[in-house]
């Protein structure tokens, strides 16, 4: 049995770095594979990111603007991500309800935590997904079993998940301008700002609003 389990675990390791070993031509070509699918694999792989968050989500994004152009690749890329980020929201949910008492039990100091997440949660949710290395899964996961609203979490993931997947589609829509035109990356940079600016004009709203 012992043996049984130290092969799954190795098989799934081997598999684990393969995927996160994948470039942008390797998925590239994975898209190119199943194009007769249309939008589906642009939205299930970055899904399957939420779930799987060994993957490579930058690569997969910059693919998926490369594959489809930047406004498709953006409207799929953000369609797998918040579906994915919402789906990780429900499953701890369904825990938290279930266990969420015991782990607060058990573990006192989470207590401040999962109450400054009920309060204040937009905030570092919606900071958070601007940010395209931020850790997502403990972020949805942190969010689900905390007592922070559905549509909460769900705005403050939609508007950032936006910023972010916007700035990495215009730039992976053609890898190859970036180069010849450094001045794209700069352009990215002051969307960048002028977006997590109005968010944190919305957020100042929303937070009065509550």
């Amino acid at each position: 049995m012992h043996e049984y389990l130290g092969l799954i675990a190795w098989r799934w390791e081997e598999w684990s770095n393969y995927l996160q070993s994948l470039s942008i031509d390797d998925f590239q070509r994975l898209l190119d594979r199943y194009s007769s699918l249309g939008p589906l694999p642009g939205i299930l792989l970055p899904l399957l990111e939420a779930l799987l968050p060994f993957l490579p989500l930058v690569v997969i994004l910059l693919a998926n603007a490369s594959a489809y152009g930047m406004w498709a690749g953006f409207l799929y890329s953000w369609i797998g991500v918040c579906s994915g980020a919402m789906l990780v929201y429900l499953l701890a949910r369904a825990i938290g309800k279930r266990y969420g008492q015991r782990i607060r039990q058990r573990f006192p100091r989470t207590e401040r935590f999962f109450t400054w997440m009920e309060r204040r949660g937009f905030t570092p949710v919606f900071l958070l997904s601007c940010l395209p290395f931020s850790p997502s899964a403990l972020v949805n996961i942190s969010a689900g079993l905390s007592g922070m609203a559905f549509h909460t979490f769900m705005t403050a993931i939609l508007l950032g998940k936006a910023v972010m997947i916007f700035i990495l589609s215009y730039l992976g829509a053609d890898l190859r301008m970036m180069g010849e035109q450094p001045w794209r990356i700069a352009v990215a940079l002051a969307v960048l700002l002028l977006l997590w600016y109005g968010g944190k004009k919305l957020e100042s709203h929303f937070e009065t609003k509550s």
